[in-house]
């Protein structure tokens, strides 16, 4: 089952989000506040009791509360309810309602990790990549944190696995296209890593929009990333073994074996046949391996 959803836009609608803040009627406002209250307290039966209520039911998409004023969908993904959170919905709470941060009801149920609450709300027609207007979102976010379960529940329901610009072109940078795939390596999530690549994520630079990659100087590969941040040569392995190309990284060693093994296995990959060292200042750990490749190095 895929959704395809379209995220056209990669500005942040101020308007709409602007909108959230401006004063509601006050009796609407304590509707809305006993709503909220109910479902913080997971108190199910009173929230069922409130929205049986015509004046509560109409307010049920309304945003109450100190600071980020919340829905009680939200309040109820992010606080794990997850019955509270299926009365909602069966009452008509809108499933991808933002906050003022552009953070949809799944994407804080993904940050807390709530699998429960994600399940539901991807089953009741959440986009698994939250809004358009959110420079981050819940694969992001679950690559990060290293929740497997939550990832694989976000990517059976179409989730992207490569990254898709959210900033205006003139803003692009290499920050820009780090995915989901270079998050999970970095912070030693290998088995994430695994299901962004058998979910078809690009094992070179995790992000397939050309334009976006020809505006960044010197864009580097997620394998030359697993390189730098010494993750191990499992990792290396792994991106071979779905098919990153080996020529394009960069390669930098140093004195730590781990990463000794991981250069050695990329080497050895690819075929070389001779090798030339530029040895550093001698106060430098680091020697900057250029490898001469014989033949087709396609």
């Amino acid at each position: 089952m895929v959704l395809d959803k379209s995220n056209s836009n990669s500005l942040m609608d101020i308007s709409k989000i602007f909108s959230l803040l401006q004063p509601k009627e006050e009796e609407d406002i304590n509707y809305c506040q006993q709503l909220n209250q109910a479902t913080f307290t997971d108190d199910e039966k009173r929230l069922t009791e409130l929205l049986s209520q015509e004046q509560y039911k109409r307010c049920i998409n309304q945003r109450s509360g100190w600071g980020i004023p919340v829905t009680p969908l939200r309040t109820a993904a992010a606080q794990g309810h997850l019955h509270c959170l299926q009365v909602l919905l069966a009452n008509g709470a809108e499933v991808d309602s933002l906050d003022v941060k552009a953070q949809t009801p799944l994407f804080m149920a993904v940050s807390a990790k709530h699998l429960d609450c994600v399940a539901a709300l991807l089953k009741a027609g959440a986009n698994p990549n939250g809004s358009p207007h959110n420079n981050c979102s819940p694969v992001m976010t679950v690559a990060r944190e290293g929740d497997v379960a939550i990832l694989r529940e976000l990517l059976y329901h179409g989730a992207e696995v490569d990254v898709k610009p959210k900033i205006p072109d003139w803003a692009s940078n290499a920050t820009a296209c780090r995915g989901p795939l270079y998050i999970s390596a970095v912070y030693g999530h290998m088995d994430c890593s695994r299901l962004l690549l058998q979910h078809g994520a690009n094992p070179d630079y995790n992000c397939t929009e050309e334009k976006m990659l020809s505006q960044i100087k010197q864009p580097k590969t997620v394998m030359e990333m697993c390189l730098r941040n010494d993750c191990g040569p499992e990792y290396i392995q792994l991106l071979i073994d779905f098919g990153a190309n080996v020529y394009l990284p960069t390669i930098i060693m140093d004195n730590t074996t781990r990463q000794n093994e991981s250069v050695m296995l990329l080497l050895k990959e690819r075929g070389k046949s001779a090798m030339t060292f530029t040895c550093p200042p001698a106060d430098s750990n680091q020697v900057v391996i250029s490898c001469c490749i014989m033949g087709n190095s396609e």
